[in-house]
């Protein structure tokens, strides 16, 4: 093949994967975009949802506010278009594993499938758990925590702002486990250096839970102590991967 021919057929095969990589991107945005009309209708009642557990440990007699004129229409659209993504998160993780998938090895897929499932899962149950879990004892200390004469008033774009980085912060915080087993499958951290290091993780987890919840103890702790045993969860699932990929290569060698 002579050296015009091998650069016409790497400028084709560029170009045929730039034309599937904005597919996906388009069938990812579309995605979002149908899911965002019906969330966008009831973009009202999502917003008393995501309020209800602050609105429930508030006193009585007070309410939210709106600070803003133009608050009452763009933080409950703002929410509709969060939720949007967090429900066709799936989806569009799917195009990019389907973008993906084709260059990848047949062991490396099969243990790149598993992850990227748990993945969701796992991000899915830490907005759970900030959710039922957290903002109720949260938000319980912070509106009985207020001086003689103060009256808690929160503005509802200021409150969503804070919600939506707490389910966030708690949606990586629960991604632990995949990040131990992909350190510890790779062979970047072992899976023996994990075990001993325990304190200095325990130590690190209440650090970064520190900069990611409000100022407060129970907060801070609320995200540590679920991050410290997914990171323990984590550690048992390392081995357990390591113990069937050396089973394999025995079995792949003797076969040989």
């Amino acid at each position: 093949m002579s050296a015009d021919e091998r650069e016409n057929l790497a400028e084709g095969t560029l170009i045929s994967h730039l034309v599937e990589l904005r597919d996906r991107l388009m069938r990812a945005v579309i995605c979002v975009g149908v899911i965002f009309i019906p969330c966008a209708i009831y973009s009202n009642e999502l917003f008393t949802l995501v309020a209800t557990p602050l609105m429930q440990k508030m006193p009585a007699g007070t309410s939210m506010i709106a600070t803003s004129l133009i608050s009452p229409f763009l933080a409950p659209l703002k929410l509709a278009l969060f939720v949007a993504l967090f429900i066709s998160m799936p989806y569009v993780l799917y195009q990019a594993w389907a973008f993906v998938a084709p260059g990848l090895y047949k062991h490396e897929k099969r243990f790149a499938v598993p992850l990227l499932v748990s993945s969701i899962v796992l991000f899915y149950c830490g907005v759970a758990f900030a959710y039922f879990v957290v903002f109720p004892i949260m938000f319980a200390f912070f509106t009985t925590s207020a001086p003689t004469g103060v009256q808690m008033m929160t503005d509802m774009q200021n409150y969503l702002d804070f919600v939506l980085l707490l389910f966030f912060a708690f949606g990586v915080a629960f991604e632990i486990p995949i990040a131990t087993v992909l350190l510890a499958f790779t062979g970047m951290v072992s899976v023996e250096a994990m075990g001993k290091n325990r304190g200095y993780v325990l130590l690190g987890i209440f650090v970064v839970a520190a900069f990611l919840t409000p100022p407060d103890a129970i907060s801070q702790t609320a995200m540590a102590l679920p991050m410290y045993a997914l990171y323990e969860i984590g550690i048992l699932g390392s081995r357990f991967l390591i113990k069937q990929r050396q089973k394999t290569e025995t079995a792949e060698t003797s076969e040989t």
